[in-house]
């Protein structure tokens, strides 16, 4: 979505191949490539300087988070008024729109609000559950509509690879090659006991379910917050301990803020290093009381890296997290008695 939004607001049209991501001298990575840089193989999580080899035309922009915010919202706010709403992501949602809703007309008409809200075109799939729904959301991108009438989920599914199935990923589609199975029509033809003895009970249940358009996971419309932090990479390798601390600082400075905004106390602070060869070290420790005071998550972090970090060993990138987050205002914490 952020690559669709920079060419809206610079106009831009679809053949110009775009990347949104940091600057390659800076080591920066692609968060998002159009279409017409997919072309050449770029993608995202792909170092930005590999990206811009296979394709030195490409347009590069940096992420511009805000403003991706508030077209996000608007298209959710689209979304809502169709049913109850399950956000995945920053362009990614679920809505229940119950069984009269699963039809082309609905689909249409989501896509044209959601153009006259944000002038952006996107990608629908319409089904009885949320499995078939997201395979058929990607079926035609872009600007795609894929309706799978009730009872033929399975017949939809079955030609298609079996790494669209969520919860295949690279190893377990590795193993269904080894038995075999490309496609879900291959899947379907395994017997559920001899996926239980591959893959074990709740995976080898899951993917015999799956591959037959059977899901029962409801729209979860609210989703508990699990963890808040704040990384950075250097742009060159730092050894320095002052400057490690100061960054240490600004980050955790960072997760504070935004641990007040969605007012949140954290229990639990991480320290996250990742060294120059590319090794990752997490540590963690827990608070005697939440808090989301900025200076209170850098001295426990700092404590960390005291006592974790390697010193001498170059430092390539340095994180703070927080977790087991409680609600601010469910939390009191009493006035100690004074002595008399």
């Amino acid at each position: 979505m952020f690559a669709t939004i920079e060419a809206l607001e610079r106009g831009l049209g679809p053949e110009v191949p775009i990347l949104v991501g940091g600057a390659p001298e800076e080591r920066g990575v692609v968060s998002t490539a159009s279409y017409a840089a997919r072309r050449f193989g770029c993608h995202s999580a792909m170092p930005m300087a590999q990206a811009l080899r296979l394709c030195p035309q490409a347009l590069r922009f940096p992420p511009r988070h805000e403003l991706y915010a508030q077209y996000s919202q608007a298209i959710m706010d689209v979304l809502r008024g169709y049913g109850p709403l399950e956000q995945m992501s920053i362009d990614e949602a679920y809505v229940d729109v119950g069984p009269t809703g699963i039809n082309p007309k609905l689909g249409q008409a989501v896509k044209l609000a959601v153009r006259q809200a944000t002038r952006l075109t996107i990608s629908i799939g319409i089904s009885t559950n949320k499995l078939v729904s997201k395979v058929a959301s990607g079926y035609q991108k872009p600007d795609g509509l894929t309706v799978v009438p009730a009872g033929e989920e399975g017949a939809f599914l079955a030609p298609l690879d079996v790494g669209r199935l969520g919860g295949v990923g690279p190893k377990t589609r590795a193993r269904l090659t080894e038995l075999g199975v490309t496609t879900c029509a291959d899947l379907v033809a395994l017997p559920l006991d001899a996926l239980i003895s591959y893959f074990g009970p709740t995976a080898g249940q899951a993917l015999f379910a799956h591959a037959r358009g059977q899901d029962d996971s409801p729209v979860i419309t609210q989703h508990d917050l699990k963890q808040i932090s704040q990384e950075t990479t250097f742009v060159r390798d730092v050894v320095d301990r002052a400057h490690l601390w100061a960054t240490l600082r600004e980050l955790a400075d960072l997760v504070g803020q935004r641990l007040a905004e969605r007012g949140f106390l954290a229990r639990t602070v991480t320290l996250k290093l990742r060294y120059a060869d590319f090794r990752l070290v997490t540590r963690s420790t827990s608070l005697i009381l939440p808090t989301d005071d900025g200076p209170t998550l850098a001295r426990t972090a700092g404590r960390l890296m005291r006592d974790h970090w390697e010193r001498g060993k170059p430092v390539r990138l340095i994180g703070v997290g927080t977790s087991r987050l409680v609600p601010a205002e469910s939390w009191l914490q009493l006035p100690l008695p004074l002595p008399e």
